[in-house]
């Protein structure tokens, strides 16, 4: 057993999928991206789709979502949680909404369709930051198509909402309004021994109650245990490995210049970490999504 703390921690996968990916809890995800949205949209329900997202041909490459799901206007909802570091994430979004807009044109009969796009919104939620661009102070960031002389929104579907957790650093005494509970609760539950003064309500009751781990059948645990055991493996094998890099890099900045030998010994530590990824046993599509590596490069590792 690993699980030494009350709550199972919302950012780890299967506890995600556990709390938000069902329809049985689907009042819990209605709630947190109306909080999310703040008025600018009101989602009564939801349908949940499946996450795995097949190309056109079969040569195509799928995708595979942490949640998707479409809205009783039949906008589209893409929740995804990045726990990492990862270079080309704001690319991977854009490739993910440009699936979902293309895959709206009939068959058959374009010129009577009209290009009626519904919204296709991508939500996510970040342990780490992805841009430099992002303010160090703002958590919030809504991103979409905008005139860059006057910041005029040209064009608001599809729309991004990047949230970067670590820099959202309100206590329990601090929070004021329905998001701030939502982004505290998915941040320190994974570490809290009992609910927080203030989430007395049913929405939040409901939420604590299906985290409690010992409200987990054996099955459940299990499980748990093992996403546990691979995030807590996965990120040793990344500090490790980037400890090597900075220090192989050092030992090669005396020969070939600090920064190339930097670089150098990442590139190094990156094919070395890969290859205890594949040792442990994860997919390539784990490691792809992790190291931001091209499938064909894994393979060749």
């Amino acid at each position: 057993m690993f699980q030494t703390t009350k709550y199972i921690d919302p950012l780890v996968d299967f506890a995600f999928k556990k709390i938000f990916g069902s329809d049985s809890n689907k009042d819990l995800l209605i709630d947190f991206l109306n909080e999310v949205f703040n008025g600018r949209k009101h989602i009564v329900d939801l349908i949940y789709n499946k996450n795995e997202h097949p190309g056109e041909l079969k040569k195509d490459g799928g995708v595979i979502f942490d949640l998707l799901c479409t809205g009783d206007h039949n906008d589209h909802f893409i929740i995804e949680i990045q726990r990492g570091k990862q270079q080309n994430f704001k690319q991977r979004a854009l490739f993910y909404t440009s699936r979902l807009i293309s895959d709206q044109a009939p068959k058959g009969k374009r010129s009577s369709w009209g290009y009626k796009l519904t919204e296709v919104f991508l939500i996510a939620l970040l342990e780490d930051t992805i841009a430099s661009d992002f303010s160090k102070e703002q958590y919030f960031h809504e991103i979409n198509l905008c005139d860059r002389n006057t910041g005029k929104v040209f064009y608001e579907k599809p729309g991004y909402i990047y949230i970067e957790l670590h820099k959202f650093v309100k206590t329990a005494d601090e929070l004021e309004t329905g998001l701030d509970k939502w982004l505290f609760a998915l941040k320190n539950m994974g570490s809290m021994d009992k609910i927080p003064a203030g989430y007395a309500t049913p929405v939040f009751e409901k939420l604590f109650n299906i985290a409690q781990y010992t409200n987990l059948t054996k099955e459940e645990k299990m499980l748990w245990d093992n996403n546990l055991k691979r995030k807590w493996d996965n990120q040793n094998v990344l500090d490790y490995a980037l400890n090597e890099a900075r220090e192989l890099g050092h030992q090669l900045g005396h020969q070939e210049g600090h920064q190339a030998g930097i670089e150098q010994g990442i590139k190094e530590n990156v094919r070395k970490t890969v290859i205890k990824m594949k040792e442990k046993g994860l997919s390539f599509q784990q490691i792809a999504e992790i190291t931001d590596l091209q499938i064909s490069e894994i393979e060749d590792l």
